[in-house]
């Protein structure tokens, strides 16, 4: 059975796993999770009732979080570029990074995101919250890839993929300055990754959604 995908592409977390399945040249249904898709949302629903995007459904396996998901894929689906090295040391690197831009970047880019999206909502304190707390992590960042090529080193890996959606959105709500020019190339090269590269052009169509206006660039 192959692998089936609930997702949407212009979701972050959908991006990165997707980023893993391009990466390896993973063959998967895609079932996009779109308004007006009773059916699939349907589906979507039993399989996870929390409702949060995305679910991998492996044969008789169904698997949620994403970095559990590409972790799954890693072990049940390697392929030529895997997601986790070896060595049990890089490979806690790995996975400190991956929850550094999860937690650290992914969550406070969301936040002024959200507050756009409700009627009630505090978006300019969202946003001076979310800045404030992304140029911490941008600094801690730019020392942290001093002489990296990607996030944990020199091999693309599960880091990688949180890095790419997170910095990608986080720089739209917070620009990464010019004080930062080693996670500015950084972010630039993950652009240039034909996995990511793939992921954001089949997002483009959906940019209009971005609340807080998508910046005409990227």
């Amino acid at each position: 059975m192959a692998l089936v995908f609930y997702g949407h592409p212009f979701s972050s977390y959908t991006q990165k796993v997707l980023i893993a399945l391009y990466e390896n040249d993973l063959p998967f249904e895609y079932r996009e999770l779109q308004p007006g898709n009773a059916a699939i949302d349907a589906q979507w629903n039993a399989l996870w009732p929390l409702k949060k995007m995305p679910v991998l459904v492996d044969d008789e396996r169904t698997v949620v979080e994403t970095s559990i998901i590409i972790e799954h894929l890693h072990q049940a689906h390697p392929g030529p570029v895997p997601m986790l090295p070896d060595d049990p040391v890089e490979a806690l690197d790995v996975r400190f990074m991956d929850r550094f831009f999860d937690h650290y970047v992914m969550t406070p880019m969301q936040a002024p995101v959200a507050e756009a999206l409700r009627t009630d909502g505090r978006t300019e304190v969202a946003l001076r919250e979310s800045a404030a707390r992304l140029d911490i992590a941008y600094a801690w960042l730019e020392q942290r890839l001093q002489g990296r090529t990607w996030a944990a080193g020199e091999r693309f890996s599960l880091a990688d993929c949180a890095a790419a959606p997170s910095l990608f959105y986080a720089d739209w709500v917070h620009p990464i300055g010019a004080a930062f020019p080693t996670l500015r190339a950084y972010r630039e090269r993950l652009l240039a990754r034909p996995s990511f590269a793939r992921a954001v052009e089949e997002a483009r169509p959906y940019r209009a959604w971005f609340p807080l206006g998508a910046p005409d660039r990227d």
